[in-house]
């Protein structure tokens, strides 16, 4: 009878019913959190070969097809390897938000679930209002943005209808009209960075200002070669010393251009070789032209040969003549014609000059030529 009073007044004990409740609560959460854990990993378990089944299926299409699908092989780990790092991270957050519900069951532990919860819910809410606050700044950076964008786009319009010959301004080059709409679209967004900058979050702050400008010193120290290659490039534009497949000597490399950019002439030799050339050393350097006239005035090709004063020099001049005339690709108007070049000691100095419209193909007609006048 004792016993029965002293334990019914344990069980009537309102704070030990409340304990066991608790505990029960916790236990709860815990399994519940067991629960979700098990579900994710089941799920991205899921998922992971759902992906992987229909990458492989993809890859055999491909394969079938004969693309090269080494690279695929390649990037499926990486996509493996992402997959686990968002399960990691959502059950160490599902985790993390268990923590404060389980230490806000007791009523010891409320003020360390309020101290877990503010590690979140506080840089959330600084986030969330700094979002709040910057809203007319982005607002006015979103108007900067649109503006040059779309003049930017103009510029491009003008720019290929120039291109493209739908109208022409005086003194001004098809050639120049996608160079120039570069020029001008760098020099748009850079007035746009500098409109917008002010707006931009932290850019009154020492720290940002101070990387900005040590940016720009490291830039400017590292780049100097490249800046120089730019601007030769730019030059070069509107030299037009040389365009995209004309046969030209820049230096000792004789070729036809087959690509000119900002920084590089890249040269394709008779040979076979690419060769790629600094802008600046092409400015530097002299350049030969064989492709400019050629197609209305003609090339002239020449070369020299020595004979002795027994021949008469006007059967020398038939015979270098009509060997030009048989030379392929050369041109029959205007004429070949000889010069005398020098009176030596023994010989006269013949120079045979032909026409030729097709500069790409001097090696051949040169070679054809001495042919010619060997055959003579």
């Amino acid at each position: 009878e004792v016993l029965k009073d002293k334990l019914g007044n344990i069980f009537e004990n309102s704070s030990f019913k409340r304990l066991i409740v608790n505990i029960l609560e916790a236990v709860a959460v815990v399994v519940l959190l067991v629960i979700l854990i098990w579900a994710i990993n089941k799920a991205f378990r899921w998922i992971r070969m759902r992906i992987i089944t229909a990458w492989e299926s993809r890859l055999s299409k491909l394969a079938e097809k004969g693309a090269p699908v080494g690279y695929a092989n390649r990037i499926l780990p990486v996509i493996n390897s992402t997959i686990k790092v968002v399960r990691i991270v959502i059950v160490l957050l599902l985790v993390y938000l268990a923590l404060p519900i389980l230490f806000f069951i007791f009523p010891s532990s409320k003020p360390i679930a309020t101290q877990l919860l503010g590690y979140v819910v506080d840089p959330l809410k600084s986030i969330a209002l700094a979002v709040i606050h910057y809203i007319p700044n982005l607002l006015t950076i979103a108007v900067i943005f649109t503006i040059t964008f779309y003049v930017v786009k103009l510029v491009r319009f003008i720019s290929k209808e120039i291109e493209n010959g739908a109208f022409t301004i005086n003194g001004f080059y098809p050639e120049w009209a996608m160079p120039t709409y570069n020029i001008i679209r760098i020099l748009l967004y850079a007035f746009m960075f500098v409109v917008i900058f002010p707006y931009l979050p932290g850019s009154d702050s020492k720290v940002f200002q101070g990387v900005t400008v040590f940016l720009g010193v490291l830039f400017s120290f590292g780049s100097s070669s490249a800046v120089s290659n730019m601007i030769s490039g730019v030059v070069l534009t509107y030299m037009r010393p040389f365009k995209v497949g004309d046969r030209v000597k820049l230096g000792e490399v004789t070729g036809d251009v087959i690509e000119k950019n900002v920084l590089v002439t890249r040269i394709r030799t008779i040979k076979n070789e690419d060769v790629t050339i600094p802008n600046a050393t092409v400015l530097n350097g002299h350049s030969v032209n064989y492709s400019s006239t050629a197609k209305t005035f003609g090339l002239i090709l020449n070369t020299t040969v020595t004979i002795g004063y027994e021949i008469p020099w006007q059967q020398v001049y038939d015979l270098l003549t009509s060997a030009a005339n048989q030379t392929s690709g050369v041109l029959t108007e205007p004429k070949p014609f000889v010069l005398q070049t020098a009176l030596n000691d023994f010989n006269v100095s013949y120079q045979i000059n032909a026409y030729t419209d097709k500069p790409n193909q001097m090696a051949g007609i040169y070679s054809s030529l001495y042919q010619n006048i060997q055959d003579k």
